[in-house]
């Protein structure tokens, strides 16, 4: 069970439009893939707005956020300008990492956004090294880290929940679990499928919440957070949910039936929540309008920003790649002692 939040009309609608502006900002995504202007890989989050959005809203500008390779939706709740994410994602200078991250490595340090992290469970063991040093140097701050129940399976999640459990780190623990890791089974991978049990072998504060439902979802965050903030140690908060599209646009998502995605469609939190608002008079027809078209109106100029941009010229490729630079010094090393081998060799030659 979760405690009770008491939301305004203003909070209501911005829960509301902060997840109706991912979902549309990433079905232009998906237009711009298909015209081959965003390259590699795209993992989409439709369905699992609520816990990006519930857990965003609820942090504070000093904490830290490490989030996964499906991080648009947590960049956007983060406070990533819209134009700088997709321009990153079409490969622009003009993108918050300069085009070399993508849609899988979303960075921005004035936000303290750790990423997007392409190795599953990557973030875990970055989240407590993160958590560490706040705990030290930012009393207060909190660490959120986002991840699949695939990655329950890795063995840096268990060393991690250990390790932030020993040392009580203020580290919010957020597993949202779609029920397929990849296009595994929750039941075919893991034996005990209520995730948050795992983390009460870890004598960790846990909780499980119906992510489908934005309210519950958002109460929860909060009541985790205060945990944390209280000094009581790390938080596991698992989110049941589902994404309604394919793992990424690769997918011919042969594990699952139509009808089982329509199913789940059912209890789309997006639609779930506009009906609710407007049944219970929080939001009328023309406000429903206004957010439709500022939403509209960002992606628009956000595209037109990306399309605008520049690419990286080629002879600053290596800017920024510290192994380059490494390899040429141990090439010059390299250089220097074979020809001091060779003058030794010459000298020993020429004498008598």
């Amino acid at each position: 069970m979760t405690d009770k939040i008491h939301l305004n009309r203003p909070q209501l609608q911005n829960l509301y439009a902060d997840m109706l502006r991912i979902r549309r900002f990433e079905a232009k995504c998906t237009e711009l893939y298909q015209a081959q202007k965003i390259r590699g890989f795209l993992h989409l989050y439709d369905g699992q707005e609520a816990v990006a959005v519930g857990v965003l809203a609820a942090l504070s500008a000093a904490d830290a956020v490490v989030a996964t390779y499906r991080e648009h939706g947590h960049a956007l709740a983060r406070g990533v300008p819209m134009k700088l994410l997709l321009a990153e994602m079409l490969g622009k200078v003009e993108g918050c990492c300069r085009g070399r991250g993508g849609s899988m490595h979303i960075f921005d340090r004035e936000r303290r956004f750790f990423g997007g992290n392409a190795i599953v469970g990557g973030g875990l063991p970055l989240a407590v090294g993160i958590a560490m040093a706040d705990k030290q140097l930012r009393p207060g701050a909190v660490t959120a880290c986002f991840f699949g129940e695939g990655a329950v399976a890795e063995g840096a999640f268990h060393e991690s929940m250990n390790l932030a459990a020993i040392w009580q780190l203020p580290v919010l623990f957020v597993c949202e679990n779609n029920l397929y890791a990849m296009g595994v089974p929750l039941a075919d991978a893991e034996s005990q499928t209520d995730i948050y049990r795992k983390a009460e072998a870890y004598r960790m504060a846990s909780l499980q919440v119906d992510a489908m439902q934005p309210l519950q979802m958002e109460a929860a965050a909060r009541q985790a957070l205060a945990h944390v903030r209280g000094g009581r140690g790390p938080f596991f908060l698992e989110c049941r949910t589902y994404r309604f599209r394919a793992h990424s646009m690769f997918d011919p998502q042969a594990y699952r039936t139509r009808e089982e995605v329509e199913q789940w469609q059912h209890q789309d939190p997006v639609q779930r929540l506009r009906n609710w608002m407007a049944s219970n008079h929080w939001m009328t027809a023309e406000e429903e309008t206004a957010i439709d078209t500022a939403i509209s109106t960002e992606i628009e100029a956000a595209v037109a920003f990306a399309e605008a941009g520049t690419l990286e010229p080629v002879a600053d490729l290596e800017r920024f790649v510290l192994m380059a630079t490494v390899v040429q010094e141990n090439a010059d090393v390299q250089e220097d002692v074979q020809g001091d081998v060779q003058e030794n060799a010459d000298q020993q030659e020429a004498s008598p």
